[in-house]
């Protein structure tokens, strides 16, 4: 049978996953690719039906979270099943959940490359194509207030964000959104690879080009709708694949 023109054959990702084995692949794949500090750093995933939200324990690194780890919250950040607490900084998630609606999930963590930047108080120029995905979609909050520990701050902050799915936190690290899975995880890999592609553009001197305004918004929208459930079938493939035990 002929596929629709607009249809694409495509590698299935390959395995039924349950939502908490899909959100360990993500801790691992992200940790693989340098999204991450050690201990630090969460994703929730809200279930808008209740209001409750997955998320990793307090102190496991990314790289050994399992299914079976997954904690299940409240919107207000109690802890409702899993073996372990979640961390103190939790309310950068809840109050976003809460302030954007189209904010399914939620990744924040301090990765090297988006931490440069941050440090010097710069968002990533858009000098790639990949860069596309972020057009117009990022915002710099150039307040560093330490921890966020209250839903207080977690609102202020919330608001600083605004509507932004990428968010670089002065002095801290980066928030990323996404309303799935696939959409959030794809936008937290691809932003570090070019906020280290933006640093090495501009220590390298000479007139670096950026991508043409008027090339972005079609980029971004094909970015978006083709290539994130695309990248996340690969990211499940190969945890799955290399670290089969993040399923159990």
């Amino acid at each position: 049978m002929a596929l629709q023109q607009d249809a694409l054959a495509v590698p299935p990702l390959g395995v039924t996953l349950r939502p908490e084995q899909e959100l360990a692949c993500a801790f691992r794949a992200l940790a693989a690719d340098g999204f991450s500090e050690n201990l630090a750093g969460h994703i929730t995933w809200v279930d808008r039906t209740d209001g409750s939200m997955l998320v990793n324990p307090w102190g496991l690194w990314w790289g050994e979270v399992s299914a079976s780890d997954i904690c299940r919250i409240s919107a207000g950040g109690a802890v409702l099943q899993g073996h372990w607490d979640v961390t103190p900084a939790i309310h950068i998630h809840t109050e976003l959940h809460q302030a954007r609606p189209d904010a399914a999930v939620v990744v924040h963590n301090h990765p090297y490359w988006s931490t440069v930047l941050a440090a010097l108080g710069e968002l990533p120029e858009i000098f790639h194509q990949t860069g596309c995905l972020f057009h117009e979609e990022m915002v710099f909050v150039d307040e560093y207030d330490g921890t966020i520990e209250t839903p207080e701050m977690g609102s202020a902050l919330a608001a600083v964000i605004g509507d932004a799915n990428i968010a670089l936190l002065a002095n801290h690290g980066v928030i990323a959104m996404g309303a799935t899975l696939a959409e959030a995880v794809y936008r937290a890999g691809t932003f570090d690879r070019q906020c280290r592609l933006a640093y090495d553009v501009l220590r390298a001197g000479g007139s670096p080009r950026s991508v043409p305004e008027a090339a972005r918004r079609p980029l971004q929208r094909t970015l978006v709708e083709r290539a994130a459930d695309v990248y996340w079938a690969g990211v499940v493939r190969r945890v799955v694949g290399s670290e089969p035990r993040v399923l159990a």
